[in-house]
């Protein structure tokens, strides 16, 4: 595709979504209400999938309560939709006004990156990922500041297919921070780390997605067999970041709970494994507590 094609239709998209964003809340989310019902009793997106999984992952859940589970998750990705539509025209003031997210507990990253060269952060599906570009936003409590400024985050992401609607979530994501160029390619985040070893960051990763071949088997997770990819840990561990896992509880809706949960202050000292091991039975336990918080449309378990 040409370059000038191309950015028309990135502008473009935002443009639509950010006409759309100036309508209320409250009509973005019947608008998000309508559409999760389409998927799910008219296209039947990935039904298949979300049942399968659901019903894996919970084995003692009642067909009845496997529907009730997957109502839930389409009822949600709804609202992921709708939010992430608000989120392309909100600036700075309008995300802090709203109180969509809340960081619970700043100073558990402060100290972690204090004590450390970097910070290595795993995130999931979970909540509403299309909102971490406002992270900077979402803390509440005048004694806490951030540590460093936004320019000290960095966000790992792996290339959509379609090109161009790769480049419409970037943008999204991140345009709350003016001139922001933090987001790094999966493919790249090691050679880019270890270059700017001696800057500290905090590095995001998205740690939940379908893994290569030859990942590291991570046992039994929602009660089923797992691998997981060991690359945002080895790295952690290579350069002795602390490693902290962001939980994202959806509270209500228009109302996320974000809360740093420790893993370890120097992954020199923990093996790779070891870590996502860690991480996965702190992002069970949390699905286990609300399970239509997570993204069962994804084919995680594909090959079994």
């Amino acid at each position: 595709m040409k370059k000038g094609v191309f950015e028309f239709k990135v502008r473009a998209i935002l443009w639509v979504m950010r006409l759309f964003s100036r309508l209320p809340r409250r009509v973005l989310y019947f608008g998000g209400d309508v559409i999760s019902w389409f998927m799910k009793n008219i296209l039947h997106y990935r039904q298949n999938v979300v049942l399968t999984n659901i019903a894996r992952s919970f084995p003692r859940m009642t067909y009845q309560e496997v529907r009730n589970t997957a109502s839930g998750f389409y009822r949600h990705l709804g609202e992921i939709f709708a939010e992430a539509v608000w989120f392309s025209g909100a600036d700075y003031k309008a995300i802090r006004s709203s109180r969509i997210c809340e960081i619970t507990n700043l100073e558990v990253l402060n100290e972690a990156y204090a004590s450390s060269p970097s910070v290595t952060v795993l995130f999931s599906h979970c909540g509403n990922w299309e909102l971490i570009g406002g992270l900077w936003c979402y803390n509440y409590n005048p004694e806490v500041e951030y540590p460093g400024d936004e320019n000290c985050i960095r966000v790992v992401y792996k290339r959509l297919h379609n090109p161009v609607w790769d480049e419409v979530f970037k943008r999204n994501r991140s345009h709350p921070i003016k001139g922001f160029d933090g987001e790094i390619e999966s493919n790249s985040i090691l050679r880019y780390a270890i270059r700017h070893r001696d800057t500290r960051y905090v590095y995001i990763y998205p740690t939940d997605q379908y893994p290569y071949a030859g990942a590291h088997d991570a046992g039994l997770f929602l009660n089923q067999p797992t691998k997981v990819m060991l690359g945002s840990a080895a790295l952690a561990h290579k350069l002795g970041m602390s490693v902290l896992y962001l939980r994202m509880e959806h509270v209500s809706r228009g109302r996320y709970l974000m809360t740093f949960v420790p893993v370890c202050s120097d992954a020199s000292q923990m093996a790779p494994e070891a870590i996502m091991e860690k991480y996965l039975r702190l992002l069970e336990e949390d699905i286990r507590q609300t399970p239509y918080n997570w993204l069962w449309s994804h084919k995680r378990w594909k090959r079994l």
